[in-house]
């Protein structure tokens, strides 16, 4: 076995080669998106077909060598159940068994190579099944790439924050099974200069960590981005960012707005999954987010499957991980709901753009008489209550508990609001608690889960 910071040391390397043509792709035409993209989707074809006995039946009809992205339509989708239960089937590499990969994730605390040349991660089973996925030596660099390259690009369009060091914070997850962590400690580098403060740990004790770092960027959790703008209004953080990130949750409207105007910087929301890397990155051009087009192919369809046109918000998104062999991913089902924009973003990207990232389907409250309540009527509430910060919304029989951080103002007319939105929509004698608490709990990830229906 090579030692890890061998491993690792070459795997900065062969980031920092492939970076230049990384951040060029962000410049590519629509129709140089198409080619690669089709490029990409016939050499996975190829894998899947010639070694993936579970794939070899779904794409008997499928011709790799003349296959285009229109042939996906008639691929039926795959699950994270699918994966789970047939992961010996769908992997193409015979050293990779589930029990191997499972061993090697147990237990995992800091970031380490599995047989010298992958990296496996799991999902935090917030909507469900646990979810494990793997990814080879370039796919991983890959995910790097994808998710630091307008960063960088940023840099170089910007004289004066090319000029400020690059010194990003990372307020997020910290032990490796997570993506977030692991890629930061796979391809830490001068060229980004990345600390990490884990979101678990007390907030004074981050507070304290961000004022002696002083970073130009901060890269967070949406949940976690809200108190620490929060920190920053109270004079107890001290910081002057001009980049901030938000990843891994749901950026709502509210967090967006305050974070901007506390810190007068811009904010980037990224769409990343444990399922496939980074899915959209943000270029603070504008409030949209730019699909990783030349990366994944991403079809936002209903809850029938059915494509949505432009400028509708899907059910969920079918994701073709185009750019990891290692585990093919085609038409893989995630429950997130995007809207596809129509407009053109000020950076002139070919990357289609994209509204904020919206919630799950998992999200929806289903109540008696098969009444939905989207998380949108909560939300439509909360976001105007200047005294919250962050809040949970659990569900129960008729109505839900809602549990708020922040000084709270009038909690019984906030509840008997949600009440009365809850019966215009059909829920009988809905029932609302509000409860001021003093933090919310986290998954292992670090995400707040925000809206947790029953089980």
């Amino acid at each position: 076995m090579v030692g890890y910071q061998d491993l690792r040391q070459r795997h900065v390397a062969g980031l920092m080669a492939m970076m230049p043509d990384m951040v060029q792709r962000l410049g590519w035409t629509a129709a140089r998106i198409r080619r690669e993209r089709e490029d990409r989707l016939r050499a996975l074809f190829r894998v899947a077909k010639e070694r993936s006995p579970w794939h070899r039946a779904r794409l008997r009809d499928i011709d790799p060598e003349r296959a285009c992205e229109d042939d996906l339509q008639s691929i039926p989708p795959m699950t994270k159940q699918d994966l789970m239960e047939h992961w010996n089937d769908i992997v193409p590499d015979d050293r990779l068994p589930l029990d191997v990969v499972e061993a090697h994730l147990d237990g995992l605390t800091t970031d380490r190579y599995l047989l010298d040349e992958f990296h496996a991660v799991a999902s935090g089973g917030s909507t469900g099944r646990r979810g494990v996925f793997v990814f080879g030596w370039d796919s991983w660099a890959i995910v790097h790439a994808g998710f630091i390259r307008r960063m960088l690009w940023d840099r170089t369009v910007d004289p004066e924050l090319a000029a400020l060091p690059n010194t990003v914070a990372m307020v997020a997850a910290h032990n490796a099974t997570h993506m977030t962590s692991a890629i930061g400690q796979t391809f830490s580098n001068p060229m980004v200069n990345i600390e990490h403060f884990p979101v678990t740990q007390p907030l004074d004790v981050i507070v304290a960590g961000l004022n002696a770092y002083r970073p130009t960027t901060v890269i967070g959790y949406a949940s976690i981005l809200g108190i620490l703008a929060a920190a920053a209004r109270e004079g107890r953080l001290r910081i002057a960012p001009r980049r901030v990130i938000s990843s891994s949750e749901p950026l709502l409207p509210e967090i967006r707005e305050t974070v901007e105007e506390t810190f007068g910087a811009p904010v980037a929301n990224i769409w990343g999954t444990s399922e496939a890397g980074p899915m959209a990155t943000g270029c603070w051009r504008g409030p949209g987010t730019h699909l990783c087009d030349d990366l994944v192919v991403i079809e936002p369809v209903d809850q029938e499957g059915r494509p949505v046109p432009v400028g509708t918000t899907s059910d969920k998104v079918y994701v073709t991980a185009i750019s990891n062999p290692t585990l093919p991913l085609i038409r893989f089902e995630l429950t997130d709901r995007i809207t596809v924009l129509d407009t053109p973003c000020p950076c002139g990207s070919a990357h289609r753009l994209i509204a904020d990232i919206e919630g799950r389907l998992d999200d929806v409250f289903v109540y008696d008489g098969d009444v939905l309540i989207h998380p949108h009527v909560f939300r439509s509430v909360l976001g105007r209550e200047a005294g919250v910060v962050e809040y949970q919304v659990r569900q129960t029989a008729r109505g839900a508990d809602v549990l708020a951080l922040g000084a709270f103002c009038d909690a019984v007319v906030t509840g008997q609001r949600l009440e009365s939105e809850l019966a215009r929509l059909g829920v009988p004698s809905p029932c609302i608690t509000v409860r001021v608490v003093p933090a919310l709990e986290r998954q292992a990830t670090g995400k707040i889960r925000r809206f947790v229906p029953l089980a």
